[in-house]
């Protein structure tokens, strides 16, 4: 499998807004209750993870047309 077919514009932004949207906001979230702001760590995390799931839906998943047959 070819490289460039794998990892195109949209599979690198994919895989950006996962890391950014996991990994940042549970980084933000850890940083923060370690420095004992735990309410304020887990507001981020909530909203961080939150917005990744919508941007993903909005972008990926809302243009895919899933019909059923049209006729029986």
């Amino acid at each position: 499998m070819d490289a460039d077919a794998f990892l195109t514009r949209d599979t690198a932004l994919i895989l950006l807004l996962l890391v950014v949207g996991i990994g940042g906001s549970g980084l933000a979230r850890g940083l923060l209750a370690e420095r004992g702001y735990g309410a304020l760590g887990s507001a981020i995390f909530v909203v961080g993870y939150g917005t990744m799931v919508i941007l993903l839906w909005y972008g990926w998943i809302r243009p895919l047309d899933i019909t059923g047959p049209s006729g029986r």
